[in-house]
């Protein structure tokens, strides 16, 4: 082999070493991109169950007017408000976190539970469900359950293109390199959870 052969080698690894560089790095950046995809979907969907769990204590405030007898349950629903409450935080602080998302979406099936017993009392007294603030604050609940839907939706979407992302090939040797973990979809864990919270009597 001669030097100008052994140059042209050398300069053909070397550029192959550039190149490859170059696109580890882009699918790196790629990566990055996805999951501050996926973490911006969740921020949406806190923005709107901060919004809920703002209107549910005035739902029960108006509500406690009217149904001095439900007393436990009025309580059950602020329990199961703040429960939420706590356990969204925790989830927007590590967006895709599988225990995170697991005590939120855990959290949010009570909250249901409860919002569905709520409500259904609720039917029983004539004046509460003619009361003015009542019907107000059950329209923005329920334009904020749709959001809510809307939203979840999105953020899984946007987390199983970043999970596709890291687990085909050539993306999984740069996830393993670049620490880049599974995210977790914000699954719904009870039937009665699937439908938004029916709010209208």
């Amino acid at each position: 082999m001669n030097l100008s052969s052994g140059l042209i080698v050398l300069i053909a690894m070397g550029t192959f070493v550039v190149l490859a560089l170059l696109y580890g790095v882009s699918l790196y950046n790629n990566l990055v991109t996805l999951k501050n995809r996926f973490e911006n979907a969740f921020a949406q969907i806190d923005v709107q169950l901060k919004r809920r769990y703002e209107l549910i204590p005035n739902l029960v405030e108006v509500a406690k007017g009217f149904m001095k007898h439900e007393r436990e349950t009025l309580e059950a629903v602020i329990k199961a408000r703040n429960a939420a409450f706590s356990a969204g935080q925790a989830a927007a602080a590590s967006p895709g976190n599988a225990a995170a998302m697991q005590g939120l979406s855990t959290a949010e099936t009570a909250l249901a539970g409860s919002m569905t017993k709520f409500l259904g009392l609720a039917e029983a007294y004539p004046d509460l469900k003619a009361n003015q603030n009542m019907l107000s604050l059950q329209e923005e609940l329920s334009s904020t359950e749709n959001k809510v839907a809307f939203a979840r939706q999105a953020y899984n979407d946007a987390v199983m293109v970043f999970n596709t992302a890291i687990e085909t090939f050539p993306g999984l040797l740069v996830a393993g390199f670049g620490g880049f973990q599974r995210a977790t979809l914000f699954e719904v864990t009870a039937p009665e959870q699937r439908e938004a919270v029916k709010v209208q009597f």
